[in-house]
């Protein structure tokens, strides 16, 4: 049976961490921030998945979850080349996310204006969600001028927020919730 998994080890006391390979950093290090923050996303996710939603949209959720812990991981490497058992993004997951946009979109009306999020809680939590996504790539993009990041995880973050938006679409149409036009004032 395999050692347990302590949960507190008391070695961030003084505020540092390890990436995957032992280097301590900050705790605010940019890696931190960036992986931190697809945690934070990926939590989010999480609390989409459980509400009343339909299984279709469920599943691809628990498939970007799956995806987002793969990004978590490359983030949290200093050279990720030097650990080849870790997963990795790939094109073919990038290209899901654009099927379900896709998919989605051919049953939505055309959008020819911006959209202001809310009119029911699955869909405000949606906005969310990929607002997260939004800080997320910023922070990636980031971290990427300093330290290299795999070029797919910077495409796979972009079109995921890109998927939520079209995502809280979706279930308005679900829900039967008009969307709320802005209206710029003039």
């Amino acid at each position: 049976m395999p050692d347990e998994i302590k949960i507190y080890t008391k070695t961030g006391d003084k505020g540092q961490t390890s990436l995957i390979g032992g280097k301590r950093v900050p705790k605010y290090d940019q890696r931190i921030e960036a992986y931190g923050t697809v945690d934070e996303l990926n939590s989010y996710i999480g609390l989409l998945r459980d509400l009343h939603i339909d299984p279709h949209s469920r599943e691809i959720l628990m498939e970007i979850q799956d995806r987002l812990f793969t990004a978590e991981s490359l983030l949290a490497t200093e050279n990720p080349a030097g650990f080849p058992s870790l997963p990795r993004l790939s094109e073919h997951d990038v290209t899901l996310l654009e099927q379900e946009i896709d998919s989605m979109n051919e049953h939505l009306p055309p959008l020819s204006s911006f959209i202001l999020p809310g009119g029911h809680p699955v869909i405000s939590h949606c906005h969310i969600a990929r607002c997260i996504c939004r800080r997320a790539e910023r922070l990636i993009v980031k971290l990427d001028h300093f330290h290299p990041v795999d070029p797919v995880i910077i495409k796979y973050i972009n079109r995921l927020s890109d998927y939520l938006f079209v995502l809280s679409r979706k279930f308005g149409r679900d829900f039967n919730v008009v969307e709320t036009i802005w209206k710029s004032r003039t």
